[in-house]
């Protein structure tokens, strides 16, 4: 049996650049719609969007509605538009003062911004008569939804169950404790699911009240049921028990399809993997600058510069790594007293290092075509997708057992030639660089071996289709079919 699916999202490729959580939510819906569920889709319409180039429409303005936010009345406006290649609907919640801004998240009523974004999509759902069996929210940007089911709009949805989505816990919509009175305008009631350690905190809220919880992987779902991980969350994620787990995400094969992907020097499959490797490698050194050297080890990061990805145990251990033989490539931006030691290293050893501070598809392509190592040693990780992107372009991870890493990289054992890469299990420099090590040594001294690694990463079925026969069994769970 079909579900009506809903899901509210506050990023969807390809209106967003590509992350992990706008990548999900792109897939996700796409696989669920392809196995026969109806499926709606709502998201901000950002002033960042381009309406032209994404042909959006105006379909209804609702006015009237008594949709208040911090005791002013906000007219409600509703966009719709078409992904071409996946058939399926986005709904957009436009708003002027909210969302028509230089950003996408980061300023200081962000929390009012998503109360009314909440508040939007049931507004909206209940004008267009829509009637989910679920409604699947995402992070803590539509973490109100799960309690405004349960409280504001009972009446409208009473069968909807809903399901919600942890990215990354680190972020988790921290107000005021005056949030509820000020801005949301629920009962007294609401104010102890809403209150965690002295403020109002959204997520919390939804691990309370959405009928089951999820997150990106299995091992992350576990991990955040301890302290180190939890950001402070763990003991209310424990009282859910077996309603919360984890679904490793997945990649979309087609679109990182080495023999297919644009922005590269030579395309390339499993069986021409070596000639490919080398055909992209000199075109990169030539375009980043550094030695062309057709059998130098390059070793690459494509990365937010920021400490829970690891780049402190990078930074400890960039000189000693450069005296091995390897060229690094470093493609992101972040903190600036990460920018400024790579920039650094980048002066001191320009014939070894190459560090460029922003993003660029075109060049990240490149360098996971080129790459022999990619490197991952995330303090946490929920999920990741670099990891499965690296793998299917033939680049052999060396990652933290964190995670969606631990579940999607398994240490390589060189008897029996099994496993997807190299790792280490503890968040610790020197571990780290032994790891490096190991990988560099078989990488020069067996270099067949090497070879079917690589091989065999490209072939690892990373695709959503185990991910989305997981969800649809959840969603049926969920709603006792």
């Amino acid at each position: 049996m079909a579900n009506k699916i809903l899901y509210v999202c506050q990023e969807i490729t390809p209106y967003l650049p590509e992350t992990e959580a706008s990548g999900l939510c792109r897939a996700l819906t796409q696989a669920m719609q392809e196995r026969g569920n109806e499926i709606r889709t709502f998201m901000p319409r950002y002033g960042c969007i381009n309406e032209r180039r994404h042909q959006l429409h105006e379909v209804i303005r609702l006015s009237g509605m008594n949709l208040i936010i911090d005791d002013n009345d906000h007219q409600l406006i509703i966009k719709v538009a078409s992904i071409p290649a996946a058939r399926v609907q986005i709904y957009f919640i436009d708003n002027e003062h909210y969302f028509n801004r230089g950003g996408v998240y980061g300023f200081a009523d962000d929390g009012e911004r998503y109360a009314y974004f909440s508040k939007a999509v049931l507004a909206a759902m209940n004008y267009l008569e829509l009637q989910p069996d679920v409604v699947s929210c995402h992070d803590w940007q539509a973490a109100l939804i799960p309690l405004l089911l349960k409280t504001e709009y009972r009446g409208c949805f009473p069968d909807a169950k809903s399901v919600f989505t942890i990215h990354n816990i680190e972020y988790q919509g921290k107000c005021n404790l005056q949030f509820n009175y000020d801005v949301l305008g629920l009962g007294a009631g609401c104010d102890e699911i809403l209150r965690f350690d002295d403020c109002t905190n959204f997520m919390k809220s939804a691990i309370v009240t959405a009928d089951r919880v999820t997150t990106v992987s299995e091992t992350y779902a576990q991990e955040l049921r301890y302290p180190y991980y939890s950001h402070g969350l763990d003991g209310v994620l424990q009282s859910r028990g077996s309603d919360f787990s984890g679904i490793t995400n997945g990649i979309d094969m087609q679109v990182f399809d080495p023999a297919k992907i644009e922005n590269i020097a030579q395309n390339f499959t499993a069986k021409t993997l070596r000639e490919g490797k080398i055909a992209n490698k000199l075109a990169l050194q030539q375009r980043v600058g550094l030695p062309e050297d057709r059998d130098v080890a390059v070793l690459a990061m494509v990365t937010r510069l920021v400490g829970h990805k690891g780049i402190d145990l990078l930074c400890y251990i960039a000189e000693r790594l450069i005296q091995r033989r390897i060229q690094l490539v470093i493609i992101g931006t972040g903190e600036e007293k990460y920018e400024w030691y790579l920039n650094t290293l980048r002066d001191r050893f320009g014939d070894k290092v190459s560090v460029n501070l922003l993003f660029d598809g075109g060049l990240a392509n490149l360098v996971y075509a080129a790459s022999d190592l990619y490197l991952m040693p995330s303090k946490s990780e929920p999920c990741g997708l670099s990891q499965l992107i690296a793998m299917r372009m033939g680049s052999v991870p060396v990652v933290n057992a964190t995670g969606g890493l631990k579940d999607t990289v398994w240490p390589y054992n060189e008897a029996d030639e099994t496993g997807r890469g190299f790792t280490f299990q503890s968040y610790n420099a020197d571990d780290f660089l032994a790891a490096i090590d190991r990988a560099l040594a078989l990488y020069y001294n067996e270099p067949e071996k090497w070879l079917r690694l690589a091989e065999n990463d490209m072939a690892v079925d990373s695709s959503w289709d185990v991910p989305a026969q997981k969800y649809m069994a959840l969603f049926q769970n969920v709603c006792g079919l």
